[in-house]
Parts: C-alpha cells; structure tokens; sequence
C-alpha cells in the first residue's frame, strides 16, 4: 500500500488487516515507554490547510512513538501568505526528505492530487466534504473494542449534518463494507442530493430510529461549510435531532455514543449525554493515535520489527 487516500483503496480485507494491526498498537500504548523503533530514520510531514486539533496531534504523536522524525507545516506562518501555490509548496517540502505527508484540505480532491505530484506516501487526513478515512477506521476500531462483537452484526445510526460531512462518508464506506446496517438521520436538507450506491437506510424520525440501533453516531453541524439556512434554528435543530438524556433511555442498554469531536454541546448532543459511561468520544481519541501507528507502519514499516 503505497498512499491511503480513501477508504475504497482497502476494502473490506484491507480494513480488517488495520484493524488487526492496531491491536498490537494499542499494547505499544499501553506501555510505560510507548516507543518503538519502526519507522527510525522515516520523516512524516504533517500539511494541514484547515485547522485541526485532533487529527493533527494524533498523527505527530503516532510518528513519533514509532520513532520517525517529524514536520508540522503552518499555513499562518509560511510562504502560502505570500502567493506560494499548493504544488510549489508540496514540492519543496518533498526536497526536504519526506517519506510521508499526512495532508488536510478544504477542496476535495487534493490528497490525490499532491500523490501525482511526488512520490512519497500521503494520507488524506480530510478532503473538503469528500473523505476522512483514518477517522472511519478508528471509529470501526472502536465500535469492535467497545462492543465485542462483529460490526457484521451491528445497526449504526449516523445523525445530523451528512451533507457536509467527510467523516460520515468515510464511515459507511467502512461500516458497510464491514456488513454494518447503517441509517442516516437528519432532515432532508441536511442529507446529500442523492445517496445511489451508499446502501443505507434514511429515517427523519430519531426516536424512531433510537431503540434498534447499537450505536448512535452524532455528527456537529457544520456551518462553516454552509452558504444558506438549512433548518429554521439550531434550537429546533436540537429538539429534533440532538441527544439529551430523555433519548439516551430509548436506546439500547448496550448501545454506544460516538462523536467524532469537535463537540458542540447543547446542539446535537447534551452537556450531561456527552459525560456518561456510554459515550466513548475519549476513547475514540485513544484508539486514533494506535490506528494512524497502524497506517504509517503499513504504509513505511516494510518489515519493519515491532520492537
């Protein structure tokens, strides 16, 4: 595997192979000195054109325990500001000795873009509304830890703004290819033109959808990419489509809580839904920094000893 720049270049084997491989990451983690050297001597540059506080930090900190060198780019501090173009400044990164490039950006498209241009490794951290899949995998990753139990068997509710969403899209491509049932929830304003292909259900009705679902994944409202009014107000919203305690009772005493962060509180989920036992937003953060390990050994170990 040369570049992961979406979830499709896996497929199902694939993503089973990573989340297999993260098993042995997670106990790397677990570790008192959670450092091996698998990837000593490798440089992983991070390029991130949109603002990123977990994404970002869980792939330097994946780097650097498996010993690679690493470079973080800032956008606010560099040549960009002066006119410098995307190929220009991908370019000279690459000059500097780069073996992979862990890119965000808000067109789609790009990370396929930058991967015709140089020849390292690259990893699409978010493309514009299109892709996000080191989020899928983390998440799946979850979801079988958390659970126990095969994804095959599992009913995932996927709710609020799909349209604008990259993590949403990544996530049925994964849950799906995995055997999940997968059901988006949200208004029909807040949905994509035309879902052909995706193979999942759609409801408008939260309430109804709530007591069959293992777990009820809650995505923010995404107004920095909204250029109209897509519901009447984010009070409404809520009332429709925001998880407060009366509908944490509906569902399933199993079932999980999941939020791909940042949060906004009070919106599509309560301050006091986002603490309980059931909600494992912390722990999807834990398990990305041993699933993005995964990745950058799969896509640079080569062999490479666990230590």
């Amino acid at each position: 595997m040369k570049h992961l720049l979406s979830i499709a270049d896996l497929g199902r084997d694939g993503i089973e192979e990573l989340l297999r491989l993260t098993d042995s990451f997670v106990e790397v983690s677990e570790r008192s000195i959670p450092k091996v050297p698998a990837l000593r001597g490798r440089t992983v540059v991070s390029l991130f054109y949109e603002d990123s506080t977990r994404t970002r930090l869980s792939f330097e900190t994946a780097a650097k325990r498996l010993s690679a060198d690493t470079m973080s780019f800032s956008v606010g501090s560099s040549s960009v500001n002066k006119g410098e173009s995307l190929r220009d400044t991908v370019e000279t990164i690459h000059a500097m000795g780069v073996d992979a490039v862990v890119v965000r950006h808000k067109s789609s498209g790009v990370p396929w873009q930058i991967a015709s241009w140089i020849d390292a490794s690259i990893i699409n951290a978010g493309d514009g509304w299109h892709e996000h899949p080191t989020q899928a995998l983390l998440d799946c990753y979850t979801i079988r830890a958390e659970l126990g139990r095969p994804i095959s068997d599992l009913h995932v509710a996927i709710v609020g703004d799909i349209k604008h969403s990259r993590v949403a899209r990544s996530n049925v491509l994964a849950l799906t290819l995995l055997g999940a049932r997968v059901t988006l929830v949200g208004p029909d304003t807040l949905l994509p033109p035309s879902l052909e292909g995706w193979g999942v259900d759609v409801s408008g009705d939260l309430d109804d959808v709530l007591p069959k679902c293992d777990v009820v994944y809650l995505l923010r409202m995404q107004l920095e990419r909204q250029h109209e009014a897509l519901v009447p107000s984010l009070r409404e919203y809520s009332s429709r489509f925001g998880l407060d305690r009366a509908r944490v009772e509906r569902l399933p005493e199993h079932a999980l809580v999941m939020h791909p962060g940042p949060m906004n509180r009070g919106v599509e989920i309560a301050a006091d839904v986002a603490d309980l036992p059931r909600a494992v937003i912390t722990q999807q953060v834990r398990n990305g920094v041993a699933v993005r390990m995964a990745v950058l050994y799969q896509l640079l170990g080569s062999g490479a000893s666990l230590g």
